[in-house]
């Protein structure tokens, strides 16, 4: 079979979403994985719904599939990082997260998305583990419940250093409703799986994938070919499940040269999947290669 990519506009950051997605389109992709955000589709914003409408008009004219990213970092509070979680302390501030995540699901029936994917969060120092644990759970009942009743697939992220960080943190929530959503780079930072595995593993229930390059041990999202994935084994991996949903390429940090590594990308992807020895690297680096000079932010 043929595997189908998108790229997440997380790493698109200078662009206007319409831009985006049509860079997105241009390089050769099959969907884009939409992040939520002030600029990207605000589901904040009183238009949000028609906004929403737009969004997936362009979408559907120019053949491209959608999951729905929640990681925005100052969407719910801009002078907290990615605050508040499903773990804060403040009830308040759960439901704030709650009520975002449901509207991930409200935009993502609109746009007829694969998947709304989201994370746990960190607790915060001082707050129990334990009861962390049960404030999670009882938000993730919420959204998945939710998330039923429109049709829609709500896929939990572990994330490394978050309360629910592995694939047996995931894996011990056993929620009815909720599914998995794998990045296969973070297998590589908890080193609790090789990638390949994880994906034939879980691959009953996973609800969407991301892909990317990452050392062992360093949550930092790489360019292919600068990291230790070994990124033919997951494909091979995703081929003989027979994934058919998107797989996402998700490189947040390098929004200042999306015009290069939109394409960079998928050529590197698609490089992977022909007939051939040995894995395919840059004969240059990336970084240096196509912005001389250009530090990364």
């Amino acid at each position: 079979m043929s595997l189908r990519f998108a790229y997440n506009t997380n790493g698109t950051a200078h662009h206007r979403i319409e831009d985006a997605i049509r860079l997105i389109k241009d390089a050769g992709y099959d969907g884009v994985a939409l992040t939520l955000d002030i600029h990207h589709l605000d589901p904040f914003a009183e238009n949000w719904v028609i906004e929403a409408d737009r969004i997936a008009s362009i979408l559907a004219r120019l053949e491209l599939g959608s999951v729905i990213e929640t990681g925005a970092r100052f969407l719910l509070d801009p002078t907290a990082k990615h605050e508040p979680t499903l773990v804060t302390a403040d009830a308040a501030g759960r439901a704030r997260r709650v009520g975002f995540l449901k509207r991930a699901i409200e935009i993502g029936k609109i746009l007829d998305s694969e998947a709304v994917s989201f994370w746990a969060g960190v607790p915060k120092p001082g707050v129990n583990r334990d009861e962390a644990r049960g404030w999670l759970v009882e938000g993730l009942r919420e959204v998945a419940e939710f998330a039923a009743e429109k049709g829609v697939v709500a896929a939990l992220e572990p994330e490394p250093g978050m309360l629910i960080e592995t694939l047996d943190d995931f894996a011990a929530l056993d929620l009815p409703g909720l599914s998995l959503a794998l990045d296969t780079g973070h297998c590589l930072v908890t080193q609790e799986r090789d990638p390949a595995d994880a994906v034939r593993e879980f691959a009953p229930r996973i609800g969407t994938v991301a892909i990317e390059d990452m050392k062992r041990g360093e949550h930092i999202h790489l360019p292919f070919g600068e990291g230790d994935m070994d990124v033919p084994a997951v494909l091979d991996a995703l081929d003989a499940i027979d994934f058919r949903k998107l797989a996402c390429v998700e490189l947040s940090r390098d929004s200042h040269r999306a015009d290069v590594m939109v394409a960079q990308a998928l050529e590197y992807l698609r490089t992977c999947r022909r007939p051939g020895p040995g894995l395919p690297r840059p004969e240059t680096t990336p970084r240096e290669a196509a912005v001389p000079g250009l530090l990364n932010p």
